[in-house]
């Protein structure tokens, strides 16, 4: 357990620096970066569930994703949607498993037996905090950000989405009775299994930002 969280911890310590990197450099690498991880993972959805009912319907939804993350930068103008997102998504992720480790308690779905209602709250939390630190960086924002109400409730309806993604895709992991849907990285498999939340965030947050409900930063 402890090999397999070092493994984790290791493989964030790397990708997560070098996904940033690409993101706020824009133009042809953040490019050239989501076209890569496109085909990745679309190798890993065909290798997983290639011949079946579910394959072209599960294809077409990654294009739409991946596309609807490259128009979130596009139409935004600046990276700064797109990686609000990211984060979103990974301390979401984070959270989910740290709380979930310590607090363990009732399963959440039979679907994703590791899950845990201590978890989804965990993610929640750590969302909302991670983001706090975030907006307030004059590094990131030539000004602070306050963490208003619209955007306090942004956060927890993507990471709610990030969360049924993850479920989702864990659902097909089931039917297809397969622990990870590749192992390109160690502690967590396949980039899809690293990006399962994200790729159900990034449309859901683009539409509703682009229809303007919120009043965001």
């Amino acid at each position: 357990m402890k090999s397999e969280l070092l493994k984790r911890i290791l493989s964030s310590i790397i990708l997560i620096p070098i996904s940033i990197f690409f993101i706020i450099k824009g133009s042809f690498l953040f490019n050239f970066f989501l076209l890569i991880c496109f085909l990745i993972t679309s190798y890993e959805w065909h290798m997983m569930s290639k011949n079946k009912s579910y394959y072209f319907p599960g294809l077409i939804f990654l294009v739409s994703s991946f596309f609807s993350a490259y128009k979130l930068i596009d139409w935004a103008g600046s990276y700064h949607y797109f990686l609000t997102i990211l984060l979103i998504c990974i301390s979401t992720d984070i959270g989910g498993y740290i709380f979930g480790r310590i607090f363990k308690g009732p399963k959440l779905t039979k679907i994703s037996p590791k899950k845990t209602y201590s978890g989804v709250i965990g993610g929640y939390l750590l969302s909302v905090i991670f983001l706090s630190i975030f907006y307030n960086s004059t590094y990131i924002f030539l000004k602070p950000v306050e963490l208003t109400s619209d955007i306090f409730i942004f956060i927890l309806l993507v990471s709610t989405v990030s969360q049924l993604g993850d479920i989702i895709i864990s659902y097909f992991k089931r039917l297809l009775k397969i622990k990870d849907t590749g192992k390109i990285i160690p502690g967590h498999g396949g980039l899809l299994d690293r990006i399962d939340g994200m790729i159900f965030a990034f449309p859901f947050a683009y539409i509703i930002l682009k229809i303007n409900i919120f009043q965001y930063f």
